[in-house]
């Protein structure tokens, strides 16, 4: 795992081989930031990284600059992998909560510029995230929603959907 641009550009982090997650990997990461930079200033953004994983989006926001990055995940291994990377890196804008995003999202009171869910593809309340998110009203004014996903969801009849793009086995949706 790298983080591809920013304060941190090119630093390579080795999460343990005990993480059961599933990593964004580079080419799509590189592929996402070079859209959402076309889209959005993440610099001075608050950003909200559900199923946070390795941290790897966590800490690419954090690279390139954004003021606050919540990351949410519920596994103990990778939640202290991304606490440990913070303190390598000497990062301290991001707050790691260990918990189901599905208990955090009704009790989130906080707006974010991007918010970015990697759920495991299996999971049977993928589907739901879109609404979830525009439920509870955790999108800031002009921010954008990022689900990765797999072939098997489909969100483009979302009222909020504007677009999915595809990097081999990786698909993102991006809503407003």
């Amino acid at each position: 795992m790298r983080i591809i641009s920013g304060q941190w550009k090119g630093r390579r982090l080795n999460p343990p081989k005990n993480i059961t997650a599933r990593p964004t990997t580079d080419f799509a990461k590189e592929s996402l930031f070079n859209l959402l930079q076309n889209r959005i200033q993440i610099e001075g953004s608050n950003v909200l990284d559900l199923f946070a994983g390795t941290g790897s989006i966590s800490l690419e926001c954090a690279s390139r600059g954004a003021l606050d990055v919540t990351a949410v995940e519920l596994a103990h291994t990778q939640q202290n992998y991304i606490i440990s990377a913070c303190k390598l890196l000497g990062i301290r804008n991001v707050t790691v909560i260990r918990g189901d995003v599905f208990k955090f999202l009704p009790s989130c009171h906080q707006k974010f510029d991007i918010i970015f869910a990697d759920p495991p593809y299996a999971l049977e309340k993928l589907p739901t995230l879109p609404d979830l998110i525009f439920e509870y009203d955790l999108l800031a004014e002009g921010g954008i929603f990022v689900l990765e996903h797999s072939k098997n969801n489909e969100f483009s009849q979302h009222e909020h959907f504007v677009e999915e793009r595809k990097y081999g086995n990786v698909h993102f949706s991006f809503f407003l």
